[in-house]
């Protein structure tokens, strides 16, 4: 018989393993914490992190998307 594994209820982590921090807004590209959140996200409460979570969503708009690069290439 195979014992059944300890889990703690906790608010997963929204990283997606895209570390980027962007210049001017100092948020994750891919997750959009600050890099503060980032480096105390294992110390920090389940209230916390779910305030955390609740405010990621108001962040994504903060990073635009670029106008050059490759697809605008593409698209011409």
């Amino acid at each position: 018989m195979t014992a059944p594994i300890w889990k703690r209820e906790e608010v997963e982590s929204p990283c997606v393993q895209i570390c980027v921090m962007h210049p001017k807004e100092n948020i994750c590209a891919g997750c959009y914490r600050t890099m503060e959140e980032i480096t105390r996200w294992s110390a920090m409460s389940s209230d916390e992190r779910a305030e955390v979570m609740a405010d990621l969503p108001e962040r994504a708009p903060r990073l635009k998307r670029r106008r050059g690069g490759r697809d605008a290439r593409l698209a011409r």
